[in-house]
């Protein structure tokens, strides 16, 4: 996905990164904040209560669990990925628009981490709209950030160097995705205290 959408595919086509990377943005957002309100608004329907904390705490060990040993290569996902010929067919703005609310959504396509799953049980153990949202929100941005890091491929020396960057951080991102289930981990267990 960072390969399809960088200064220098976007100019090839005619269009802005800047503009795209902004619709991708928005995109990734709405999708994650409605996408949390709902289930937000699914999880409002159970009972209040201590469970909901210890819930989310089995969700995040699990999660962890997962994404830190080689059974977290093995979840169950989508085969889909986004579309790639809407480059061709869309201008910049509606395909960034819709590649980000897919992936802002965090289930509609191939789904990478367990920590995916956990915003989504996060979101509906909340128990509140307003809850649901904010997670749906924070993980919306996470995932429109990810785009950051392919407004270096001005050229094709640029894009090469993006992919090797990219290879060499793959191990590193898995433990900061890793230290940050535990950090959630230890955040639930200190409100349980």
């Amino acid at each position: 996905m960072l390969a399809s959408i960088t200064p220098l595919g976007e100019r090839s086509r005619g269009f802005s990164w800047r503009w795209t990377a902004l619709a991708f943005a928005l995109g990734a957002v709405a999708a994650g904040t409605v996408g949390g309100a709902v289930g937000g608004a699914v999880g409002s329907l159970a009972p209040a209560g201590a469970w909901r904390t210890i819930a989310a705490l089995v969700v995040l060990v699990g999660a962890v669990s997962l994404d830190a040993t080689s059974l977290g290569r093995r979840l169950p996902s989508s085969r889909r990925q986004v579309n790639e010929d809407w480059l061709a067919r869309y201008r910049g703005w509606v395909y960034g628009l819709a590649f980000g609310a897919q992936l802002g959504a965090g289930l509609a396509t191939i789904v990478t981490s367990a920590a995916i799953y956990a915003a989504a049980a996060g979101a509906v153990l909340c128990g509140t709209v307003a809850g649901g949202a904010a997670v749906g929100a924070a993980f919306g941005l996470t995932r429109a950030l990810s785009l950051l890091p392919a407004r270096t491929a001005r050229d094709g020396a640029g894009l090469i160097r993006l992919h090797t960057a990219l290879g060499r951080l793959d191990v590193a991102a898995r433990r900061l995705v890793v230290a940050g289930e535990i950090v959630g981990a230890m955040v639930l267990i200190g409100g349980l205290a």
